[in-house]
């Protein structure tokens, strides 16, 4: 009974998704190594606040709140081939990364969801790592 209770535990700690914080080092490491990091904002905060080099741009909440979840996931399906592979998402301040990281793994079943914490300003910008502006 006890190698039937602990083969579970095991199991079920392998297939549940995996939504965690990562700092700037960490991200500039996965980046490194072909993880796609994606910049969830509007493309008005984009080009006012800049990005970080070689992000990819798809836009999960607009403006006003609305989600362009149905938008978000095409794009994301094509830099993300499977729900296995890892991927890092961010935005202002981890607010809305947190919201749509646990949604990803929580309820499509994404299994590497990593989310800069603190997002670019606090996670990114305050540790003193370049940003890239937009080109117009």
């Amino acid at each position: 009974m006890r190698r039937i209770l602990t083969a579970i535990v095991l199991l079920t700690t392998l297939v549940m998704a995996k939504f965690s914080g990562i700092d700037a080092d960490k991200l500039i490491q996965m980046q490194k190594e072909g993880v796609p990091v994606i910049d969830i904002r509007t493309p008005q905060e984009w080009k006012d606040r800049g990005i970080i080099k070689g992000a990819h741009l798809i836009m999960f909440f607009d403006a006003n709140g609305k989600d362009h979840a149905r938008e978000f996931l095409q794009k994301l399906g094509q830099l993300v081939k499977n729900k296995n592979q890892p991927f890092i998402i961010y935005c202002a301040h981890s607010n809305r990364t947190k919201a749509v990281g646990k949604w990803l793994s929580d309820r499509l079943g994404y299994k590497n969801v990593y989310e800069l914490s603190g997002g670019i300003e606090y996670g990114w910008r305050e540790k003193g790592k370049s940003i890239e502006k937009l080109k117009d």
